[in-house]
């Protein structure tokens, strides 16, 4: 009776707290009917990932240095998510057999088990280099693991909790924005490749995705960053 216009996302969110009510109610004898059976939601629209700026990486890259067997383990998983596109669990899950240091690449088995091979940048090929010779040495002693790349402080397989703890750390000191997660620098990966003038398509291969649709989510995050560099550039805009 207000008036009140509600965003999209409330209305889908309500919706959803209604439905469930009624379902509870339905399968307890509470009501005969389910009126919410063929209710549809608003269309909500695509949210664009969030991106850093190579400025922000290169920061956040640096409050990772150190010669800890931690911190030349972080570095080295971060700069190899940033330098290749990787999930974070595709890069929990290499081996010592995915490096190909000849060749400057990785095998990655990404979803449903799909194997692709991906170029892996000279710094971060360094960083690996390092926390292989000098930190993961020193972090196998303390477990049985024998073939994973990255390991925890007991010598185990590394896992994306621990990930997320040590990233919160580096976030702080480095004053990235609120969010960041290692999926952020797939996300910073693929958009400053575009930017750069890489094919869509070939990012498609890099990334892994199946499809090309899931790929042009980024063509319209470097359509927004050239929006805004041109705001901000020109005198008439």
């Amino acid at each position: 009776s207000s008036g009140r216009r509600y965003a999209r996302t409330t209305v889908a969110r309500k919706l959803s707290m209604v439905r469930s009510f009624l379902r509870f109610c339905a399968e307890n004898g509470l009501v005969t009917d389910n009126v919410a059976v063929g209710v549809g939601s608003p269309k909500l629209p695509k949210r664009l990932p969030q991106v850093l700026t190579p400025d922000q990486v290169a920061n956040l890259l640096e409050v990772m240095g150190g010669s800890s067997p931690l911190q030349l383990r972080d570095r080295a998983l971060f700069e190899l998510i940033y330098s290749s596109g990787l999930r974070c669990q595709e890069a929990l899950g290499l081996k010592l057999g995915d490096l190909n240091f000849q060749a400057s690449e990785v095998r990655v088995k990404g979803k449903g088990r799909k194997v692709r091979v991906v170029p892996v940048g000279e710094i971060a090929l360094n960083a690996l280099e390092r926390y292989l010779r000098e930190g993961r040495t020193r972090l196998a002693k303390l477990g049985t693991e024998e073939d994973h790349v990255f390991l925890s402080r007991r010598g185990l397989p590394l896992n994306s909790s621990d990930v997320q703890r040590r990233l919160a750390r580096y976030l702080a000191l480095a004053g990235a924005p609120l969010g960041t997660s290692p999926h952020t620098l797939r996300h910073s990966f693929a958009t400053h490749l575009l930017e750069g003038g890489a094919d869509l398509r070939v990012i498609q291969e890099l990334l892994g995705h199946s499809s090309l649709r899931t790929t042009q989510i980024y063509a319209h995050v470097s359509a927004a960053h050239l929006r805004k560099v041109y705001r901000r550039a020109h005198p008439r805009a």
